[in-house]
């Protein structure tokens, strides 16, 4: 049987974590290992998962400091190829997972598998909010012929980038693209990740594997929405994607981002304090170039 290691990263979130390794226990195929990456919560998450008796193998990792989204990820994800599991499923701290996902997301990357060869390098689950809708900031990036395995009968679609939650990646994957840039933090690591992976072949989302994301307010994100409050997310994924575009795609893609950027921020009327410090991001991106850790690089 095919095994799967669980990774759940959290911050801060004990009620809605509950959930979800409430959710991950009633799977119908079972995880092998859950492995909750705690990014130094200030609540009562330690104290809980420290008591917690759960029906899967658990594995409580307290890391240090908060390393963000995507250094809790990668702690996570090199947790899960080190405990040998076939596969490591990946989520946020909010993502419930209907009982059949893991096992609908297994049969659904099998059969993608089947069709396009082993090069599949990830299958990723449809996320909804709460209220049954479709989750807005959830979307994957389809492909041109996105329907291929549609038209095979398959209950999978084609696509070539996805959002952390609820992503089945397997084993050969993680040790040949190694893991996602924790220097990122939060935002754009995913995007980056799974772009990275879809280098040869495309992912799949599983059309029948079923998530509910309990984030706060169901919509997109662009960089006219941004405020005080939100200054410190959109400055990390600024400066991320200004450094991808730059480093990995090249200068005329990191010069269209930043007037795409500007564009943006003037249409939606940004401060002009804000607009400032957010090219000043995009300019961070020319040094800030993080390099791939490979898992067999790491003790």
């Amino acid at each position: 049987m095919v095994s799967v290691a669980a990774v759940v990263v959290t911050f801060n979130r004990l009620e809605k974590l509950k959930n979800v390794i409430a959710s991950i226990e009633k799977q119908t195929l079972p995880v092998s290992t859950l492995f909750v990456i705690d990014n130094a919560s200030t609540d009562a998450t330690g104290e809980y998962l420290a008591g917690l008796e759960s029906s899967v193998p658990l594995s409580v990792v307290t890391m240090p400091e908060n390393l963000g989204g995507a250094g809790g990820f990668a702690e996570g994800m090199r947790r899960g190829y080190g405990s040998g599991a076939d596969h490591v499923w990946i989520m946020d701290d909010d993502c419930y997972p209907e009982p059949t996902a893991l096992e609908t997301l297994v049969r659904g990357f099998d059969g993608a598998v089947a069709e396009l060869g082993p090069d599949v390098p990830f299958a990723c689950s449809v996320v909804r909010f709460t209220d049954g809708s479709i989750c807005e900031m959830n979307n994957p990036v389809p492909t041109w012929d996105w329907g291929r395995l549609l038209v095979k009968g398959q209950q999978n679609v084609m696509v070539t980038a996805c959002s952390f939650v609820s992503v089945l990646i397997p084993r050969w994957a993680i040790a040949e693209y190694g893991l996602p840039y924790p220097e990122y933090f939060i935002w754009f690591d995913d995007r980056e990740y799974t772009l990275r992976l879809t280098a040869r072949c495309p992912g799949v989302q599983v059309l029948d594997s079923i998530v509910v994301h309990d984030m706060g307010d169901n919509r997109g994100v662009n960089f006219a929405m941004v405020d005080r409050k939100s200054l410190w997310k959109f400055s990390y994924g600024v400066r991320n994607e200004a450094s991808w575009q730059l480093h990995h795609r090249g200068l005329l893609y990191f010069l269209e981002f930043g007037a795409r950027l500007f564009v943006s921020l003037h249409r939606g009327r940004v401060p002009l304090d804000l607009r400032a410090k957010l090219m000043g991001r995009w300019l961070r991106g020319i040094t800030f170039n993080p390099q791939i850790t490979h898992v067999d690089r790491i003790n």
